[in-house]
């Protein structure tokens, strides 16, 4: 059986998250008491909330990272086999890195803790948003992009960023930029015949006005020495394996500002002959999209004990999670 390990990003976080491994898995519990001792107050945020605390881009990003380490070492403990390759959504790569054993789990939640804050930090509140494209294909939302850039920049100059923040699958295409550009592509996209659905983010992710964010992140990189991962991990920015443990620092600082390339992974990692995509964490988010970028393909969550349990049981394996 050849398995892919995915791990969700923003966006997939829940109260409650995590908390069914703490109860039923030695191996999960040690991943999650580490992480609270690295982020002290993580856990009872994680399992209590209040949720709008917990959605804060500071909070959800360790507390993602933390429930997706928890619930793949669960995985292992039960008899889970070791994935041939690894891929993370936008944060989830951090995730995929512990995983694979090439970063600790105090350095990833300590890395992506700091990585919200820049990001939250990058642009003041009501500046920038980021909008679901549907039903478009990428050529096209990339097309309204620039013309709506050409627009804005017509006008005043200022305030006139919009780009492609994730290609999560055919026909969803997530845009990130200064509100004013951002509106005007969803305008655009229906014109077309397709749907626009506001997001609500707090900072508009993975596009160039992350530069400030990406900058500090840098220095809090190279500070951290990446290890060779046990198995391959498909990067956001390439959707290609790492190369290197020395690549890590600059593929994930890029990662701030350049689109998450989801499609062109998820379709890389099924032309080597994976079996099967499982998520590792919270919500069922990266199923889907699997679903929808190889039809058929079979993916399955990884969110609780009985769903591992599940997935363990289609694997072919008899642990207990």
């Amino acid at each position: 059986m050849r398995i892919a390990a995915l791990f969700p990003g923003q966006g997939s976080q829940a109260v409650g998250m995590g908390q069914a491994f703490y109860r039923s898995s030695d191996a999960a519990r040690e991943v999650l008491d580490r992480a609270e001792v690295a982020l002290p107050g993580l856990l009872e945020l994680m399992f209590d909330g209040p949720a709008d605390t917990l959605t804060l881009t500071t909070h959800q990003q360790p507390a993602l990272v933390a429930s997706g380490a928890a619930a793949y070492a669960a995985w292992r403990e039960a008899g889970g086999p070791e994935p041939v390759v690894a891929a993370g959504h936008s944060l989830g790569e951090f995730t995929a890195h512990v995983a694979a054993g090439s970063l600790s789990i105090e350095e990833a939640v300590r890395l992506v803790r700091a990585r919200g804050s820049y990001m939250q930090d990058a642009v003041a509140p009501g500046v920038g948003a980021m909008a679901a494209i549907l039903k478009l294909d990428a050529e096209l939302v990339e097309r309204l992009c620039s013309e709506a850039r050409s627009a804005a920049a017509g006008n005043d100059g200022a305030d006139a960023t919009v780009e492609i923040a994730n290609l999560n699958a055919p026909g969803q295409v997530v845009v990130s930029g200064d509100a004013g550009p951002v509106a005007a592509v969803a305008e655009a996209a229906k014109e077309h015949g397709g749907r626009a659905v506001p997001l609500k983010v707090s900072a508009p992710f993975h596009c160039s006005l992350m530069q400030p964010a990406a900058r500090q992140l840098a220095g809090d990189l190279a500070a951290v020495r990446f290890g060779d991962p046990a198995f391959p991990i498909v990067c956001n920015v390439t959707a290609e394996p790492l190369a290197s443990p020395e690549q890590a620092p600059e593929l994930l600082e890029r990662q701030v500002t350049e689109a998450v390339r989801w499609t062109e992974s998820v379709t890389a990692i099924a032309a080597i002959g994976v079996d099967r995509f499982v998520e590792f964490g919270s919500g069922k988010v990266l199923t889907t999209l699997v679903g929808r970028i190889v039809p058929g393909a079979d993916a399955r969550p990884a969110f609780d004990p009985d769903s591992l349990t599940a997935a363990l049981e289609v694997a072919g394996q008899r642990g207990e999670a």
